[in-house]
């Protein structure tokens, strides 16, 4: 499958398994990534320029809402369900949206949270001026893993063990769909390189969506994890365009539009390994990018929509506190909540907290979910909720 135009090179490698016993075979290693980007067509530079407006728009309209940080969090839950779907962790949306956050119900939302909170971390440490870097990257998967069975002595740690990509457990590793690079001292140089890759202002000389386009392919040929890998990678991409100043703010939602091409992903992505279809892999992704970026200001104006709607439900009504109005705005940031979150985010007594939920309910703002019961129980807006379901 390797061509002379692959970007890399085959070394090989050697194992035992216990029904198959010895084996040999070749990982791939890829080169260093350049300085300049790879020769592309007029027409994917027209996608890129398209993916660049996309983003463009986006960005101005975060930048013209109130409070932008408001739509963070939902949109990370939609990000956090889509990119572990496409590593095989499921769970429907609407559980992901309505999930507990301290009390995830089973092993698969718990896998899909940590995402969140991995991606906070990472948003709060740019956020605060700490650069990416091998040790930020080791903190997001440590969190990613945490409290999973995919938990291990690995766990924020560059991989020590070979690992394979699209593998039946039960055939010989020879049949494994990629092989990436082999574990060791060479596997931790080339994460430090990719991440100062990213650190320097390629802007004069290189778009940001190709930039993370290059930096995205390159992590997941590395593969630097035992497990979290395609996450972090998807991860990286919204991140650099945050560093690099293209999103002021990251709501940026990039991979169901990826989900639901998984099979089209892949083989880009292999693409460039075989036989440096950089062309091919960096079209797909400004496609990505600008639907992406598009179905997301789309949604994040109807989140706008509905919170202005249910504003005037609030002004129409008997109610004048202006708590009223910030638990409308609490509602849109958090698709579910309990009366112990609002009162934290209003700042008010729980009894003025449990008494305000009461009236929004009386007037269809809130709706309490019956799931939950009489104890702890939990709220939403239904009209959020049918924003954040909607396709």
């Amino acid at each position: 499958m390797f061509g002379k135009r692959s970007p890399g090179v085959l070394v090989p490698i050697t194992g035992t398994d216990p029904r198959f016993g010895a084996w040999e075979h070749k990982a791939f290693v890829p080169d260093p990534l350049p300085d300049v980007g790879p020769t592309l067509s007029a027409q994917t530079y027209l996608h890129v320029a398209n993916a660049r407006a996309a983003l463009g728009a986006l960005d101005s309209t975060a930048r013209l809402l109130p409070n932008p940080q408001l739509l963070r969090h939902p949109a990370l839950r939609r990000e956090a369900q889509s990119t572990s779907a496409l590593e095989g962790t499921f769970a429907p949306l609407n559980e992901v949206f309505t999930a507990a956050d301290d009390q995830p119900p089973n092993t698969n939302l718990k896998e899909i949270l940590n995402y969140v909170w991995a991606a906070e971390h990472a948003f709060a440490g740019q956020a605060e001026g700490r650069p990416l870097s091998l040790v930020m990257l080791s903190e997001i998967q440590q969190i990613l893993v945490r409290g999973t069975p995919a938990e291990n002595t690995q766990s924020g740690k560059i991989r020590d063990i070979q690992v394979v990509i699209g593998h039946d457990p039960d055939a010989p590793v020879s049949e494994a769909r990629f092989v990436p690079h082999p574990p060791g001292d060479e596997l931790s140089r080339k994460v430090r390189e990719l991440v100062d890759w990213t650190l320097v202002d390629r802007s004069a000389s290189l778009d940001p969506v190709i930039a993370a386009s290059l930096a995205h392919y390159q992590f997941e040929t590395l593969h630097p994890f035992h497990d979290g890998n395609g996450r972090i990678g998807r991860l990286l991409i919204v991140l650099q365009m945050y560093a690099a100043g293209v999103l002021s703010e990251p709501t940026l939602t990039v991979s169901p539009w990826f989900e639901a091409r998984r099979e089209k992903y892949y083989d880009a992505l292999l693409g460039v390994s075989t036989n440096s279809l950089w062309d091919d892999w960096v079209s797909f992704f400004a496609m990505g990018i600008a639907a992406s970026a598009s179905s997301t200001r789309e949604q994040m104006l109807s989140l706008v929509d509905a919170q202005n709607s249910l504003k005037d439900r609030v002004r129409a009504s008997s109610l004048r506190a202006d708590s009223a109005h910030a638990a409308v705005d609490f509602a849109v940031g958090h698709p579910s909540f309990t009366i112990g979150d609002l009162e934290a985010g209003l700042g008010v007594s729980y009894g003025r907290t449990n008494k305000l939920v009461t009236q929004l309910i009386a007037i269809d703002v809130l709706k309490p979910m019956d799931a939950f019961g009489t104890y702890n129980r939990r709220f939403y807006a239904p009209d959020v909720m049918e924003v954040l379901l909607r396709g």
